[in-house]
């Protein structure tokens, strides 16, 4: 599990997912590799700074790839407007083979050009000490009645590790988390970790809206989704997240695996899943936060995560109820609460501990998910301007209606597996074959009636007028 403190302000083989999978070798464990992170295709090569000096600029609406080492600070600059919100996303990615503690993590901050902090953020790797893809955000916000951080201008985001420091060094076989190493005394790899930005902008609304979070909403645990699974295989970053919807999913993952899931969640809609992973072929000991879901917002921030331990047996989790996405939630007391604050695409990330593979096989383990999106579609904010990326708050297509639920969507394999209605064209041939029936009907029925009408006058006629 990882903390956050935003301040004041398949059925196929895992070597199948999509997008460009890299592997690197994992030491002390007998699973097999799982695939790294993928970057976004379009990256953009960024280097830190060590100091506000000399900063990298980073333009909102791109994504970036960098480095940060396991010591010191890395800097990136924003040059912002004094109208538009400001977030930046680092995702940092510890290779397969680190030896992680339970405070390994990042920490990440926005400050303005007077060292003030406008916000932190920190996430770790957590109890299973598994390396995976660790998330943290930084966020420039512009709220009534605050000093700081409201004026336009240059500020910097600053990433730096936490917890390299804490601890003897010791590997996961230390007790409790039963990775099956035998206790091996290991250092702390010094190699630097991966990280991918991703800075957004989110422009100012033509009117204003309510500053109040949400006093009341529905709380109840939601009921799982049952229905047949459908088979999907996730992604291996937020740029090639695998799109899902309402329904029941399978997938496959192996230890060491981090999948990743999208889901269009629009204003006034209330999400909420749950995950089951499948048992063991045998019964070794027990990994502490052995599978681990978190979900992340359209600006990739943390808003619930929630983990398991495994002894072998199957085992399920699911995410706390969670209020309707609203623009107003940003004013709430709650981290996430707040964090519920745009409709788009939310991400479930799923990460099944490196540890499994060495007490309970290499797997792979099978993986459902069950996601429900309730509520009713509320009309947005109403935005000035775009936002960069464009249309990152936009869901899309309209989920389907809480009366709706209990269905999976159907996956369509010739349109990258993404689910949800079928082929856009089949729909338009389907939808002009109606029409045309339609108007052919339409128009038998008028030669008809013509053809009675002439027929009636002819014999009309006919009795009028013998000898004709």
């Amino acid at each position: 599990m990882r903390t956050a403190v935003v301040g004041a302000v398949l059925c196929a083989a895992p070597a199948a997912l999509p997008g460009p999978v890299a592997t690197t070798a994992r030491a002390a464990t007998n699973a097999p590799d799982a695939p790294s992170y993928a970057f976004a295709d379009d990256v953009r090569p960024a280097p830190a700074a060590t100091g506000t000096t000399g900063a990298m600029s980073l333009d909102p609406g791109a994504t970036y790839r960098s480095s940060l080492a396991r010591e010191g600070k890395a800097y990136y600059r924003l040059e912002l407007d004094g109208t538009s919100n400001a977030y930046v996303a680092v995702t940092a990615v510890p290779s397969a083979d680190t030896v992680l503690s339970v405070g390994d993590g990042i920490s990440v901050s926005v400050q303005n050009t007077d060292g003030a902090s406008c916000s932190r953020d920190t996430a770790t790797v957590g109890a299973s000490k598994s390396p995976q893809p660790i998330t943290a955000w930084g966020a420039r916000e512009l709220l009534p009645g605050r000093g700081l951080c409201q004026k336009a201008g240059t500020y910097y985001v600053v990433v730096e590790r936490t917890g390299v420091h804490a601890g003897s060094g010791r590997g996961d076989g230390d007790s409790g988390v039963g990775s099956g190493t035998g206790g091996e005394e290991r250092a702390p790899s010094a190699e630097p970790w991966e990280l991918e930005l991703a800075p957004v902008s989110e422009p100012a609304l033509r009117k204003a809206a309510a500053t109040r979070g949400p006093e009341a909403w529905d709380s109840a645990t939601p009921t799982p989704l049952v229905a047949e699974p459908v088979a999907v295989r996730g992604g291996a970053g937020f740029t090639g997240a695998t799109a899902v919807r309402q329904g029941v999913w399978s997938d496959k993952i192996v230890p060491g695996q981090t999948l990743f899931y999208e889901v269009p969640v629009d204003w006034g809609r209330q999400v909420s899943a749950a995950v089951d992973l499948g048992s063991a072929a045998k019964d070794s000991g027990y990994v502490v936060d052995a599978l681990d879901m978190t979900l992340y917002n359209p600006v990739r921030a943390e808003v619930k995560g929630t983990a398991v331990g495994y002894g072998g047996t199957q085992k399920s989790t699911a995410l706390p109820p969670l209020p309707p996405v609203g623009y107003a939630n940003r004013y709430a007391s709650t981290t996430s609460t707040k964090s519920l604050r745009f409709a788009g695409a939310y991400y479930l990330v799923v990460h099944l501990a490196a540890q499994v593979g060495d007490r309970f096989g290499n797997g792979p383990y099978g993986l459902t998910l069950r996601i429900r999106v309730g509520g009713r579609t509320q009309g947005g904010p109403g935005y000035a301007a775009r936002s960069a990326p464009r249309g990152i708050f936009d869901a899309g297509a309209p989920d389907p209606e809480p009366e709706a639920a209990g269905r999976a969507g159907t996956v369509d394999a010739s349109s990258s597996g993404r689910p949800g209605g079928g082929d856009p064209a089949m729909k338009a041939v389907a939808v002009g074959g109606i029409g045309a029936g339609s108007l052919l009907l339409t128009v038998l029925g008028v030669w008809t009636l013509t053809a009675r009408r002439r027929a009636a006058a002819q014999m009309r006629a006919s009795a009028q007028n013998p000898t004709a």
